[in-house]
């Protein structure tokens, strides 16, 4: 092909672009850090919405810091999300006030998800590897009761 680019070349560099187009990224944590889609694949994904009013929810952070830092079977990954959607410099005063070692969303994946905005604190969300909803759990957790569920849903795939 005189003047051009071939049609192999072409095809070449399609494949790469789009094999670089995945699911999108998840936004940024409490630290500006972006929280990427690849970071989580292949996880489970323990979803808390918190907030800094929530007594429940002061008590559970250490729990889930605790689950957090866990190497655990199934593999997880907690996630926090706000309830009241603070942003920027006010999600990360309200994370460190709280001591939440785990990335805290600032965007709220409850549309990405199919999640159904809880109207108590704290509600907890298990989503398994493929993206599927597979529990909301209400009140307090513990990281033992959490992991117990998690490997309870594994078991039922």
């Amino acid at each position: 092909m005189r003047g051009g680019i071939g049609w192999g070349v072409w095809a070449l560099c399609a494949g790469l672009l789009l094999g670089g187009c995945g699911e999108p990224d998840w936004g940024v944590d409490q630290q500006g850090r972006t929280v990427r889609a690849g970071e989580l694949q292949g996880r489970w994904l323990v979803i808390n919405y918190w907030a800094e009013w929530c007594a429940p929810c002061r008590r559970e952070v250490p729990e889930l810091n605790r689950l957090a830092a866990e190497a655990g079977e199934p593999p997880r990954r907690v996630l926090g999300v706000n309830f009241d959607a603070l942003q920027g410099e006010a999600l990360r005063r309200a994370a460190q006030g709280l001591d939440i070692r785990y990335s805290s969303l600032a965007s709220d994946p409850a549309a990405r998800l199919g999640l159904a905005r809880s109207e108590g604190l704290p509600v907890t969300w298990l989503v398994d590897p493929q993206g599927r909803v597979r529990a909301q759990l209400r009140g307090e957790q513990t990281a033992a009761g959490l992991a117990a569920k998690l490997a309870e849903l594994a078991a039922q795939r």
